[in-house]
């Protein structure tokens, strides 16, 4: 009974798992270029952040400064294995990583609208609700992709709020199911002592 006590006052001396922000770094490739922000779950995105990208040796291969909403773009220039780092202070830092073959997509992509842009006549223009893609200027097209990522961006957000919401559910609900399963214990401990 004693030591069943201890156990119970040990578990509830545990930390309990805090409800603190977690950092949010994400990149994804966004046409031409690699496109990423860094914040906070709570919705505190980081401004200012200078974003350093390193090859897979550890060699700084160029940086990146996060705008006022926490993002930021990079264009690679080498088709190697980008790693994206960002110190935040007071031990915030992240990192992630862009496999060599998602860069040379980036470039391909970028290597594609150059020969478009230098081209005169394309081969088979496409028309999309009565406007010929090919006939789009380049600031239009890049005009038409900011869009998008502006677009695009509170998405990722409540993505993200969403995934640090079910992370501290789950965390909760398996203490819950710990401590119910150490009360169905001393309830059963408790019926046999009775009955003997």
């Amino acid at each position: 009974m004693i030591r069943g006590l201890a156990l119970i006052f040990a578990l509830l001396a545990m930390p309990l798992p805090a409800a603190a922000h977690k950092v949010i770094f994400a990149i994804f490739k966004s046409g031409d270029v690699v496109e990423g922000e860094l914040g906070f779950s709570n919705g505190d995105m980081s401004s200012g952040a200078v974003i350093e990208a390193f090859d897979s040796a550890g060699n700084k291969i160029g940086e990146a400064i996060t705008d006022a909403d926490g993002f930021f773009v990079y264009a690679p220039t080498q088709e190697i294995t980008h790693i994206f780092k960002a110190d935040m202070g007071a031990g915030h830092v992240a990192q992630a990583e862009m496999t060599a073959d998602d860069i040379a997509d980036i470039l391909g992509v970028a290597a594609a609208e150059e020969t478009v842009a230098k081209s005169t006549t394309p081969a088979s223009p496409t028309t999309t609700g009565g406007v010929t893609v090919a006939s789009l200027s380049s600031e239009e097209r890049l005009a038409i992709a900011e869009a998008v990522r502006d677009e695009m961006r509170p998405l990722r957000r409540e993505l993200a709020a969403y995934r640090e919401k079910n992370d501290l559910q789950t965390i909760l609900g398996g203490l819950g199911y710990i401590f119910g399963l150490f009360g169905l214990y001393f309830y059963i401990a408790a019926r046999r002592r009775m009955e003997g």
